[in-house]
C-alpha cells in the first residue's frame, strides 16, 4: 500500500508524494546538549528513526536525507556549563556525545546529517537579513544595549498574516494562551528574538548588528536550508515544539524565501511517567542514561513504539517488564532462525506504511506467532523486528534480571521453595510470606498453582 502520513499542518492523513522520489528530505528537531537527555527526548528520535528507516525501505538508502540538529548555543547551556565550572565547548561536546551513544543504543541509526548550530552563524544572519529587508524583522535596543551599540532584532508577527495556521490558531489565541517573554525591546509581546546581544563573558559571534548570538528558532531554519532546500518533504519533532517553535520556524523561513518550509509536518505525542507529567519534584524524572542501566535499549525502543506515535503515552516499569517479556517471547519462540534467509512480513510494511502503525505490525507479528511457526517464518518474525530496530537476542529476561539483581541460582530457588512449602504445612505463615518477599526483592515471582509452586523472573 502507499505510504500516508498524518500531516499537521493540515490536520488529515495523506499519501506521501516526495518533491522528488530521488532525493526525499526529512528534517527533525534534535537534543539541546546542556543535560543529560531524559526518556521524553528519547521519543522524537525513535519516532523518526522508524519513519527513517520506512523511507529507506520505500525509496532506496541512497535516495534519503535525513537531518538531525544539534542546538550547541543557549542559555540553558550557559547556566549549566557556569554551574559545573567547565567550558561551554566542554559540556556541548560531551553531553552531545552522551545522546548519541544513548539514542544509538535505543536502535537508532545515525542521521545523514547531524549539523551544530554553532557551525552555522553566517547561514543564521543571512536569513535574519533577508526578513529585514522584507520588513518582517526589526532592530531594537534598550539603554543597555545602546551603551553598547549592541541590537536585538526580533520577528515582527504581526506582519505574517497567516502566523498560526500550524497550531491553528489565530494570534489573538495564541497571545492568550501562551507564555511569552514580555520586554521593552519588543513592539508586540509575541514578537521573537532572531538575534540578542552578547555579554562579553557569554559566547557571541560578530554582526552587523553588534557582537550577539542567534535566536532558538532561526537555527533550524538555517540549517534545514542548508543541507535539504528552502523548501523539503517532511520536518518532525515533539508535540511541544509545535508552538512556538515550529510556528515561528515557517514564519522566518517562509517570509525569507516566499515558499513553504516543508510539505508534511508530524509531531509525536507527549509523554508521561507512571499517570504524571514528568518532573524532577515528583521524582519521577528518568534519563535514558538511567533507564539504559536496568533495560537493554530494545526493551525501551519497543516500550516506546507500542504506542502509536501520535497519541500520548504513559511510561510506568510494569510497561517495561511487560515490554522485556513479550520480547522474551518472540526471542525463545524464534530461536535458531537465520536472519540472513528471513524478509520483512509484507503484512508488517503494510502497518508502517499506514502512518507508522506500529501497535498493528505488532498485531500482526502475535498472529504469526499464534500457530507453529517454521524455520522461513520465524526468520520473518525476525527479520521483521530487525527492521523495526530491534534485536531480539539483546533481550533476555533471565539476563536482565541477572543484570539487575545478580546470579540467579536456580538450585537455590528451589530450596526456597521448599522451605516455603514446609512452612505452609506448619502454619508458619509468616515464615512463608517471609520466603516469598526475599525472593521477590530478588526480582523472582512465586505462582502457586495446582500443580504446586513455579517461579518466573520479573525485574
Amino acid at each position: 500500500m502507499p505510504l500516508r502520513l498524518f500531516n499537521t499542518l493540515t490536520k488529515t492523513k495523506e499519501d506521501f508524494a516526495p518533491i522528488d522520489p530521488k532525493k526525499v528530505r526529512m528534517y527533525v528537531c534534535g537534543p539541546t546538549v546542556y543535560d543529560f537527555a531524559h526518556i521524553g527526548n528519547a521519543r522524537p528520535a525513535i519516532v523518526f528513526d522508524l519513519l527513517y528507516r520506512l523511507l529507506r525501505h520505500e525509496y532506496g538508502a541512497e535516495h534519503v536525507t535525513y537531518v538531525r540538529n544539534i542546538t550547541d548555543v543557549d542559555d540553558k547551556i550557559n547556566a549549566r556549563a557556569a554551574e559545573c565550572g567547565i567550558s561551554i565547548r566542554e559540556l556541548t561536546e560531551n553531553t552531545a556525545r552522551i545522546y548519541l551513544e544513548d539514542v544509538t543504543a535505543l536502535g537508532c541509526l545515525l542521521p545523514n546529517v547531524m549539523p551544530r548550530a554553532t557551525e552555522h552563524i553566517s547561514e543564521m544572519l543571512e536569513i535574519i537579513n533577508r526578513l529585514q529587508s522584507a520588513q518582517l524583522a526589526y532592530a531594537s535596543t534598550t539603554a543597555e544595549d545602546t551603551e553598547r551599540q549592541h541590537l536585538h532584532v526580533l520577528f515582527d508577527v504581526g506582519k505574517k498574516a497567516d502566523y498560526g495556521r500550524l497550531s491553528r490558531r489565530s494570534l489573538d489565541e495564541l497571545i492568550a494562551g501562551a507564555r511569552v517573554e514580555v520586554a521593552p525591546y519588543k513592539n508586540n509581546p509575541m514578537d521573537f528574538v532572531l538575534w540578542k546581544p552578547s555579554n562579553p563573558d557569554e559566547p557571541g559571534w560578530d554582526s552587523r548588528f553588534g557582537r550577539g548570538r542567534p535566536g532558538w528558532h532561526i537555527e533550524c531554519s538555517a540549517m534545514a536550508k542548508k543541507y535539504l532546500g528552502e523548501t523539503f518533504d517532511i520536518h518532525g519533532g515533539g508535540v511541544d515544539l509545535m508552538f512556538p517553535h515550529h510556528e515561528n520556524e515557517i514564519a522566518q523561513s517562509e517570509g525569507a524565501h516566499g515558499v513553504p518550509l516543508a510539505n508534511v509536518w508530524m509531531h509525536n505525542g507527549f509523554l508521561q511517567v507512571e499517570g504524571e507529567k514528568m518532573s524532577k519534584s515528583l521524582g519521577n524524572f528518568f534519563t535514558i542514561r538511567e533507564l539504559l542501566a536496568d533495560w537493554p535499549g530494545e526493551v525501551l525502543r519497543y516500550q516506546m513504539l507500542k504506542t502509536h506515535y501520535r497519541q500520548p503515552i504513559n511510561w510506568t516499569r510494569k510497561s517495561s517488564e511487560e515490554a522485556a517479556v513479550e520480547l522474551d517471547h518472540f526471542r525463545v519462540k524464534t530461536l535458531g532462525s537465520d536472519l540472513g534467509h528471513g524478509e520483512v512480513l509484507p503484512a508488517v510494511i503494510d502497518a508502517l506504511s499506514d502512518d507508522l502503525n506500529v501497535p498493528k505490525a505488532i498485531a500482526e507479528l502475535h498472529a504469526f506467532m499464534a500457530y507453529p511457526t517454521d524455520y522461513k517464518t520465524a526468520a520473518n518474525i525476525r527479520k521483521s523486528f530487525e527492521f523495526l530496530g530491534i534485536n531480539l537476542d539483546a533481550v533476555d529476561v533471565k539476563a536482565i534480571a541477572e543484570r539487575q539483581f545478580g546470579p540467579i541460582d536456580e538450585a537455590e530457588i528451589n530450596r526456597a521453595i521448599e522451605a516455603r512449602k514446609a512452612a505452609r504445612a506448619a502454619k508458619n505463615f509468616a515464615e512463608s510470606d517471609r520466603i516469598r518477599d526475599e525472593l521477590l526483592a530478588k526480582g523472582i515471582v512465586l505462582k502457586d498453582g495446582p500443580q504446586g509452586t513455579t517461579w518466573e523472573v520479573r525485574r
